[in-house]
């Protein structure tokens, strides 16, 4: 008997676990964040290895990750990553790093919304769904009664 009660119990949950993660959004969620996963490395692929060289070879090889500000007299080094053992430095350039690529991302991710959106464009429109049998009877008595009115 206990163990019947343990089975149903378990039973249960499996079913409540089963339509919680692959018949809800749970599930499509999941699917969308690996996707996501996935479609950020293509587009910080882009950017870091077609577009930043391209913005490198045009600047002459300038790299702002190095730029830094020092913040306290300690600091001697003209490496940053030397520079911030030595004391508290400002790193500007890693930010305009990080905001530069941050537009590049965008302006990638919004060349790719207008691909996709012309691509949707061209699909043509589903017809439209065939009128249920409900409706058709529907209609057939209101044609009748308009005819029997009509006479």
């Amino acid at each position: 008997m206990a163990t019947e009660v343990a089975t149903e119990t378990v039973r249960k949950e499996w079913n409540e676990f089963k339509s919680f993660a692959f018949k809800g959004n749970a599930f499509d969620l999941a699917v969308g964040v690996i996707v996501g996963a996935a479609f950020s490395r293509i587009v910080d692929g882009i950017v870091n290895l077609l577009i930043m060289p391209i913005i490198g070879a045009l600047t002459g090889g300038l790299n702002f990750d190095e730029y830094f500000l020092p913040l306290s007299g300690n600091v001697t080094s003209t490496v940053l990553g030397e520079a911030q053992k030595q004391g508290a430095v400002l790193a500007y350039g890693a930010f305009i790093t990080v905001v530069i690529n941050f537009l590049l991302v965008a302006f990638v991710l919004f060349q790719l919304v207008k691909i996709s959106n012309r691509m949707k464009k061209n699909e043509p429109a589903p017809p439209p769904a065939a009128p249920t049998k409900s409706e058709e009877l529907l209609a057939e008595i209101r044609d009748a009664l308009k005819a029997k009115s009509s006479t």
